[in-house]
């Protein structure tokens, strides 16, 4: 029986800066990372997107904003 990888996802960081706030947890600085992401279906990209993620730094929990 021969099982086949068709699906993969590709992380790539794209860079780091330091974002305005502090952390609700701990009170630590947060930073904003820019995030590459891209899916691809039997080696054929299938979507690309960026994204940004923000996380706290002392503390190392991801911070997710609400509008």
């Amino acid at each position: 029986m021969w099982l086949v990888y068709v699906c993969d996802e590709e992380e790539r960081e794209l860079g780091r800066q330091q974002a305005p706030g502090s952390c609700p947890h701990c009170a630590g600085k947060v930073e904003a990372m820019d995030v590459e992401t891209k899916w691809s279906f039997c080696f054929l990209p299938m979507c690309f997107k960026v994204k940004r993620k923000y996380f706290c730094t002392l503390c190392a929990r991801r911070l997710v904003l609400n509008y």
